[in-house]
């Protein structure tokens, strides 16, 4: 069983660690700006990257979830590799924001198509397995033909 999740496993270590790198990225700024918290509230160069780390986390679980049930219904491979170009791209938009509020579109539109990919595969994975399972009709020789 653990063949069969291991990469989905490393994907998602690898994701935790980016959302702490963030994390620590916004307690740096609170240093060098003088922003105790709760405050939220700064200058732009703060807020930039607040907002970058707070919109990373948003959209976290949502990347877990379709990751792990693309990964599991549909393919492990290839959605480790969708995950992994989805952990750049969120990455670049994190480095993109912290420096301009516009450096943030191009990685959040390619982080965004991403996500929608693997919700296309999980969703298809799911449909597979629930017809074949439940009415025993089997997607793939339809599509074989």
């Amino acid at each position: 069983m653990l063949d069969q999740i291991h990469l989905l496993a490393a994907v998602t270590v690898l994701g935790v660690l980016e959302q702490a790198y963030f994390s620590l990225q916004v307690i740096y700024a609170r240093r060098a700006y003088r922003i105790s918290p709760p405050k939220v509230s700064g200058p732009p160069d703060f807020e930039r990257v607040f907002r970058a780390q707070v919109n990373c986390s948003e959209y976290f679980s949502i990347f877990l979830a379709v990751l792990w049930q693309a990964g599991l219904f549909f393919h492990q491979g290839l959605t480790a590799a969708l995950g992994l170009l989805y952990l750049y791209s969120r990455y670049h938009y994190f480095v993109g924001y912290k420096e301009s509020s516009l450096g943030r579109l191009a990685p959040m539109y390619f982080s965004t198509g991403v996500l929608w990919i693997l919700i296309g595969l999980a969703a298809v994975g799911i449909l597979h397995f629930s017809l074949s399972h439940y009415v025993g009709m089997n997607v793939l020789l339809f599509i074989s033909l």
